[in-house]
């Protein structure tokens, strides 16, 4: 873009523009609603190097919920977004899924992997508490169990 003039009213544009997504959209010259998921997909890439996770999941909220409030789409709604979302996070499939199963899993919306993720860590926490509590039991068991051989073996010796 040449023109002084033209520069100052996209920059204008710009400053107006309320949303990182849609500022985001008037520098690439497309359009913010509705949104196209390839360009979405785009505008993930590009804040993945200035924007942690979270916040990236924040805009893609507001992506979402401003064309659903709109009657649009939703081209956040997985395909290539949610691979690009899956990419960043690095999220790995619970332990407890079938490896096949995996590819599914990177297909599902970001704050669904974080919630089935966090789950899995609480099960195998307790599941690790539980079979540490069990050998617990088992030790104190063995001890009473010697303990318990052991005075019969003195009632025998003192009734001998």
């Amino acid at each position: 873009m040449n023109s002084p003039v033209l520069q100052a009213l996209l920059n204008a544009r710009i400053q107006e523009e309320p949303t990182a997504f849609g500022k985001w959209c008037i520098q690439a010259n497309v359009r913010a609603l509705p949104a196209a998921p390839v360009h979405v997909a785009a505008f993930i890439r590009d804040c993945e190097q200035v924007a942690p996770i979270e916040k990236i999941w924040e805009a893609v909220k507001e992506i979402s919920d401003s064309h659903l409030a709109n009657g649009f789409a939703d081209p956040t709604a997985g395909g290539a977004v949610a691979e690009v979302i899956s990419s960043i996070a690095a999220i790995p499939p619970p332990r407890s899924w079938p490896k096949a199963m995996g590819p599914r899993f990177k297909a599902l919306p970001y704050d669904v992997q974080c919630y089935l993720a966090a789950r899995e860590k609480e099960q195998d926490r307790a599941v690790r508490r539980a079979q540490n509590e069990a050998a617990d039991a088992r030790k104190a068991l063995a001890a009473i169990q010697q303990r318990g051989k052991a005075e019969d073996g003195n009632q025998s010796h003192a009734a001998a």
